[in-house]
């Protein structure tokens, strides 16, 4: 099996649900004569069908409705927003309706739905299409909010989303589409949901992070193994629910903490994470919980980008001050 893209595993995994349950819909705008603009469903109306792989008017909430619907009667839509920055629209039947059919109706109906959305900068775009804003999503209720970062990722998780019976927004870092290759088997196996996974082991101390930042801390671990300090990684990739118990075994190991994540650090996931370990593993930490996250602004143009977004060398200085601690 050759090498392949994160957003060639997006595609990958598309195809494999449509080609196995004819109750998964895939719809969005320009998604199925273009291939969407990123191409993550190119060829898939060609293969599929205008009435599997369908192209929508530029009305988000229309198109968050409209899954709503849909998994409410049986099927399985896969709705994309272009990029994140226009889900605001989508947000009412997100929060409002998707979250809480199953309550609402004391089961009687779920809704199996998936959103999915390009998130993050780093692709010099303009404005409102790099935003990071998985932490609205991850507050509410009701609502599973998942992050890949790396293809074998997008693949299973994705596969994980489409056949979960409640509603799952599906975030892909635009900085990764492209960025890396991994071999990708098509073999229509799920990865877990609800998982944070160890990617890299260590003793020293502990990064935390999500999509395109768990890239930057796997730089900044092999950095810093370079320097006799063993960092382990942990990459969330279902932000919620949260799997603390892995970030605690991990803390419990190490006594040292490092969140990594591109959105603004104001009330960022982060945070919530930091206040958990100030909670359930006050007695494990030998230093404050660090944070090197974007800043409160607006994501920057793309001269600036590189000064926005987290990167290693600010990793490992905050790494670095939490081994000055006794």
């Amino acid at each position: 099996m050759p090498e392949i893209t994160l957003v060639e595993a997006i595609n990958l995994a598309l195809a494999r649900a449509l080609e196995e349950d004819e109750r998964v819909l895939v719809f969005g705008e320009d998604v199925g004569h273009n291939g969407g603009v990123f191409r993550a469903t190119s060829g898939l109306q060609e293969r599929f069908g205008e009435r599997r792989v369908r192209d929508t008017p530029l009305n988000e909430a229309m198109i968050a409705g409209m899954a709503i619907g849909m998994a409410a009667q049986g099927l399985r839509p896969v709705a994309e927003i272009q990029f994140s920055g226009f889900i605001y629209p989508a947000l009412d039947q997100l929060i409002n309706h998707a979250a809480r059919l199953r309550n609402r109706t004391r089961s009687r109906l779920s809704c199996p739905l998936v959103l999915r959305a390009p998130a993050g900068g780093g692709i010099r775009a303009p404005e409102h299409h790099s935003e990071s804003n998985e932490v609205l999503l991850a507050h509410i209720p009701g609502l599973r909010v998942v992050m890949p970062s790396s293809p074998r990722q997008a693949y299973g998780l994705l596969l994980a989303a489409i056949r979960d019976p409640d509603p799952v927004v599906f975030f892909e870092p635009t900085r990764l589409y492209r960025l890396l290759r991994e071999t990708v088997d098509d073999d229509a196996a799920a990865l877990p949901l609800d998982t944070c996974f160890v990617l890299r082991e260590g003793r020293d101390l502990t990064l935390v992070a999500w999509g395109a930042s768990v890239h930057e801390s796997l730089l900044a671990a092999e950095q810093l193994e370079a320097q006799a300090i063993s960092a382990e990684v942990i990459d969330v990739a279902t932000l919620s629910p949260l799997d603390m118990s892995t970030i605690l075994a991990s803390v419990a190991k190490t006594g040292r903490c490092c969140i990594v994540h591109e959105a603004p650090r104001s009330g960022g996931w982060g945070a919530e994470i930091a206040a958990r370990l100030a909670d359930e593993g006050l007695f494990s930490l030998l230093a404050p919980v660090a944070r090197v996250t974007g800043y409160d602004t607006v994501m920057p143009l793309f001269r600036l980008e590189g000064t926005y977004l987290p990167d290693a060398a600010r990793i490992i200085a905050a790494a670095r001050r939490l081994l000055e601690y006794a």
